[in-house]
């Protein structure tokens, strides 16, 4: 599996602001990398703020063009809760909370029919069971394929397997 989360990838990889003022290379990127994970054989979880006025576009192609199972989950969660869970993350990014209020859109639903709405009282334990279940990823085998390619991976998921000569 796979976890792409948008705001590694938008602020890292892109080193670019979330920001309504530019026309972003982030949509376009984030999903351009998830439907090559996807088409490389792996589940794919997107995770992120993926405010619907830029990102709605590409990630309804994204789902629409998807052959596979598509889930896609929106948590509900309120501006104060928002900034009580982003000063409890192990690495909370530097925004303030002003800051945060700037982006903060409530209910920004993509619109979809595969969308499933997380309430904020849903425990973690919760939102992890309820997304296993309703994305099908609890019934469906692992689609990792670097083990069937990469040596080192192979000899990690496999250790009490003997190497092939040819691996050596």
């Amino acid at each position: 599996m796979s976890k792409l989360a948008q705001d590694h990838l938008r602020r890292v990889a892109l080193r670019e602001h979330d920001s309504s003022h530019i026309d972003p290379v982030a949509p376009a990127f984030i999903t351009a990398t998830a439907r090559t994970a996807l088409d490389l054989g792996y589940h794919v979880i997107l995770e992120g703020i993926l405010h619907t006025d830029r990102y709605g576009p590409v990630l309804h192609q994204l789902v629409n063009n998807h052959p596979g199972p598509a889930a896609v989950f929106y948590l509900d969660v309120s501006f104060d809760e928002t900034v009580r869970r982003h000063l409890n993350r192990a690495e909370p990014i530097p925004v303030t909370p002003d800051e945060m209020r700037q982006w903060y859109t409530h209910r920004d639903l993509l619109g979809l029919t595969a969308e499933t709405v997380i309430p904020e009282a849903s425990s973690l334990e919760q939102n992890v069971i309820t997304i296993l279940h309703t994305s099908g990823l609890t019934g469906a085998a692992p689609q990792t394929p670097c083990p069937r390619r990469c040596r080192h991976c192979a000899r990690e998921s496999n250790q009490s397997a003997p190497i092939a000569a040819a691996d050596r």
